[in-house]
């Protein structure tokens, strides 16, 4: 079975990763596949340094600098991910190859990345707004107008929830959300009954 899980950043999509990852499946986290592809796909990096001049050093992205480009321009956001989403779609297939009995793909661009027509469920991971901006600014240590502007830049809750099977909302401590995450995967056959 492949999930596809979805959702804005900052919602809690690692929590049911992690759920997963504890009963063996195959975790693909594409924010994770495309910061390792920019450190050896050099056709990714000059694809991005092309399209974006300045933005790459010595063969380093400066990722501040590209988002402060793309955040607030949904053209250039557009470009950036007709980009990236090529070379992410590419290594998941790869990385399935295997043919793993479960797999978890992670990505928020799941539908206009062209996952989701490879997975058996999608489910969208949402939460509010401001618990959103605090786990942004608490966890990548960036500024709350920064964290605002990322999260401005994506889908609202209603895009992801009209797009998926299913919804997990994390509305709540972060306990009560991974007891969540686990009812889903027993629902689903994923988990039996016990707690892992």
């Amino acid at each position: 079975m492949i999930l596809g899980i979805t959702g804005g950043t900052g919602c809690g999509k690692t929590t049911l990763l992690r759920c997963i990852a504890r009963v063996g499946g195959l975790i693909l986290d594409c924010d994770e596949i495309y910061h390792q592809l920019l450190e050896r796909d050099d056709n990714l990096l000059s694809a991005i340094d092309a399209r974006f001049p300045g933005v790459v050093e010595k063969g380093v992205l400066l990722r501040k600098k590209l988002g402060t480009l793309v955040f607030s321009d949904p053209e250039a956001l557009e470009d950036l991910n007709r980009i990236t989403h090529r070379a992410v779609k590419a290594e998941v297939l790869r990385r399935l190859e295997t043919t793993p009995a479960l797999a978890a793909i992670d990505a928020i661009a799941l539908f206009e990345g062209g996952l989701a027509e490879l997975c058996d469920v999608t489910v969208a991971v949402t939460a509010p707004p401001e618990a959103r901006v605090a786990r942004l600014m608490a966890r990548d240590g960036i500024s709350e107008e920064y964290a605002r502007r990322r999260i401005a830049a994506q889908h609202d809750s209603a895009w992801f929830q009209a797009r998926c099977g299913w919804v997990l909302e994390n509305n709540g401590s972060a306990e009560a959300f991974q007891e969540k995450c686990l009812a889903f995967l027993r629902q689903l056959g994923i988990i039996e009954g016990q707690a892992l």
